[in-house]
C-alpha cells in the first residue's frame, strides 16, 4: 500500500514517491513572529506534525523543517510600540510558539531556522536571480521580474495576464511590472537593516522561505506545505524564485490546509471574533483542541465554536476512559478467554483500515472513527466474564498506535491511581462514620469531577471510571 496525497499542484492525488528511498523531505512555512498565534496558524501546526507522526509509523526517517520569520513589517512595527528590538519581539514570541504548539502535542521540528540566522544564503540567493535575468534592482530595492519566469501561476492555477489585471503598483514601490514582488526592501531610517550589494536592508517575504528550504533540504523536496492562504502569492513566488535559480523542480506536493471559521463567520480582527491559541488553551485542555482540529479533514474547511469543543471532549473522553478501563481490568485477567482468536482477528481489520484511511491523504477524521470503532468494541469486551490479558494488550497496543499517530494522550497528567482513590473511599467512609455528611459528599462530588463515580451497594462502596 501507498500513500496518496492530494497534490495542490496537479489538482489530484498521487502516490508518494519520495525523492530518496525511505526519507521525507518536509517544509512547513511557520508564523511572523509579531504576537500569539491565532487558532488558524494552529491547524497547520497540528495537521503537519500529525502527517509528519504518520510517516514515521510507516517506518520513513522525515526531516521536518519550520521556519520562523523574525524580521517583518509588523515585528518592526510592534517593537515600535513596546519600545523594545526587533529580536527582543521575535525571540519573546518564538518561545511562546513553541511552548503553544508543544502544549497541543507538536513535536520540535528537526530545524526552526529564523530570517535573521540565513541572512547570507538569502542576499546570495537574490544576487544569484539578478545575475540570471530574474530580478533587477531599483533605488535600493530588489524586485522579481515575474514575466520573466514561464510557468508562474501554475500552483494557483491563473494565467498570468489574469493576475496582471488585478495587480497595482504600490505607493513608494519602485517596480517595472505591476506583478514584480520585493525580493529586498532598501532601509528606512533607525530600521533594523542588513549589508548588502544594494545597500542596506532586508528581505523582502517570500524569498526566506526559498533560501531556506535550500539551505536544509536540498534543491528539490518531497513536501511543502502550509495554510491555504499561502498557496498565492507565497508558495507560488516561491516556486518562481526557486525553479529560476536552479532549473530543477522546487516540490514534487504541495499540501494546503483549509480555513477555520468561528461560529460559521470568518475569522478576523474586524468581526471581534479573533481567537488566540494562547488563550484558548487556558481554558480549555490542549490534547481537546488538537483533537478537534483533527476531527475534520486537513484540506476542508473547520468551524469552531464552544460546542463543538464540548462535544469533542466528551469523545475523547470516551476514548481515554475506554482505555483506562481496560488497564484496570487486566489486573484481573487471565488467559483462558475462548473467543480471544476471534477478537484478535477483528483488532488486526482495524488496524488495517485505520491504515487504509490514512493512506488517502492523511484522513484523520475517518481514522478517529477507526478509533472510536476500537472504542466500542474494548467496552463490549469488557462486559465479557472472563478476559484475555493478551488481548486487553491488543487493545492497548491499538490505541497506542492510532492515537501516537493524531499525537493524542490517553493517560491524562492528573489521573488517579487506583489506590488514591481507594483512599479517598476511605476518608468518604470515615465522614459518614462521623457524620460528617458535608464532607463525605465534597469527596463524591470531587471525584466525580475527576470521572469517578461511587455506588454505595449493601456490599460497600464500588468506584468506576465515568
Amino acid at each position: 500500500m501507498s500513500i496518496k496525497i492530494y497534490n495542490t499542484l496537479t489538482q489530484q492525488k498521487e502516490d508518494f514517491a519520495p525523492i530518496e528511498e525511505g526519507k521525507v523531505r518536509m517544509y512547513v512555512c511557520g508564523p511572523t513572529v509579531y504576537n500569539y498565534i491565532h487558532i488558524g496558524n494552529a491547524r497547520p501546526a497540528i495537521v503537519f506534525d500529525t502527517v509528519r507522526r504518520y510517516f514515521e509509523y510507516r517506518g520513513y526517517d522525515v526531516k521536518y523543517v519550520l521556519n520562523f520569520t523574525d524580521v517583518d513589517d509588523k515585528i518592526i512595527k510592534a517593537a515600535n510600540e513596546l519600545g523594545e528590538s526587533v529580536p527582543e519581539v521575535s525571540n519573546r514570541f518564538i518561545e511562546a510558539y513553541l511552548e503553544d504548539v508543544r502544549s497541543l502535542g507538536v513535536k520540535k521540528a528537526v530545524h526552526h531556522p529564523k530570517v535573521t540566522d540565513t541572512m547570507e544564503d538569502i542576499i546570495a540567493l537574490i544576487d544569484e536571480l539578478v545575475e540570471k535575468g530574474y530580478a533587477y534592482e531599483s533605488e535600493g530595492d530588489v524586485y522579481y521580474k515575474t514575466r520573466a519566469f514561464n510557468g508562474y501561476g501554475k500552483l494557483s492555477h491563473q494565467s498570468i495576464d489574469e493576475l496582471r489585471s488585478g495587480a497595482r503598483i504600490q505607493v513608494g514601490e519602485k517596480k517595472e511590472d505591476p506583478l514584480d514582488f520585493t525580493l529586498w526592501k532598501q532601509a528606512k531610517p533607525k530600521e533594523i537593516a542588513w549589508d548588502s550589494p544594494w545597500g542596506k536592508g532586508r528581505p523582502g517575504w517570500h524569498i526566506e522561505c526559498s533560501a531556506m528550504a535550500k539551505k536544509y533540504l536540498g534543491e528539490t523536496i518531497d513536501i511543502h506545505a502550509g495554510g491555504q492562504d499561502l498557496a498565492f502569492p507565497h508558495h507560488e513566488n516561491e516556486i518562481a524564485q526557486s525553479e529560476a535559480s536552479t532549473g530543477k523542480t522546487f516540490s514534487n506536493y504541495w499540501m494546503h490546509n483549509g480555513y477555520i471559521n468561528i461560529d460559521n463567520e470568518k475569522m478576523s480582527k474586524s468581526l471581534g471574533n479573533f481567537v488566540l491559541t494562547h488563550d484558548l488553551i487556558q481554558a480549555h485542555d490542549p490534547q481537546v483542541i488538537r483533537f478537534f482540529m483533527l476531527s475534520v479533514h486537513y484540506r476542508n474547511p473547520i468551524n469552531f465554536s464552544e460546542t463543538l469543543l464540548e462535544s469533542a471532549k466528551n469523545s475523547l473522553d470516551r476514548i481515554r476512559n475506554a482505555y483506562l478501563n481496560l488497564e484496570h481490568r487486566k489486573n484481573s485477567s487471565t488467559n483462558l478467554d475462548k473467543d480471544a482468536e476471534a477478537w484478535l482477528k477483528k483488532l488486526k481489520s482495524h488496524e488495517k483500515r485505520f491504515v487504509e484511511e490514512m493512506d488517502d491523504d492523511f484522513n484523520t477524521a475517518n481514522a478517529i472513527s477507526v478509533l472510536f470503532e476500537v472504542t466500542k468494541d474494548a467496552n463490549v469486551y469488557l462486559q465479557s466474564k472472563q478476559t484475555s490479558v493478551e488481548v486487553i494488550e491488543a487493545f492497548q497496543k491499538l490505541f497506542n498506535e492510532i492515537t501516537e499517530v493524531l499525537g493524542v494522550q490517553l493517560k491524562v497528567e492528573n489521573e488517579l491511581l487506583d489506590e488514591e482513590i481507594e483512599a479517598f473511599i476511605q476518608q468518604r467512609i470515615e465522614a459518614r462514620r462521623n457524620r460528617n455528611f458535608a464532607l463525605a459528599d465534597k469527596i463524591r462530588d470531587d471525584l466525580k469531577e475527576k470521572n469517578i463515580i461511587l455506588e454505595d451497594t449493601p456490599q460497600g462502596t464500588r468506584w468506576k471510571r465515568g
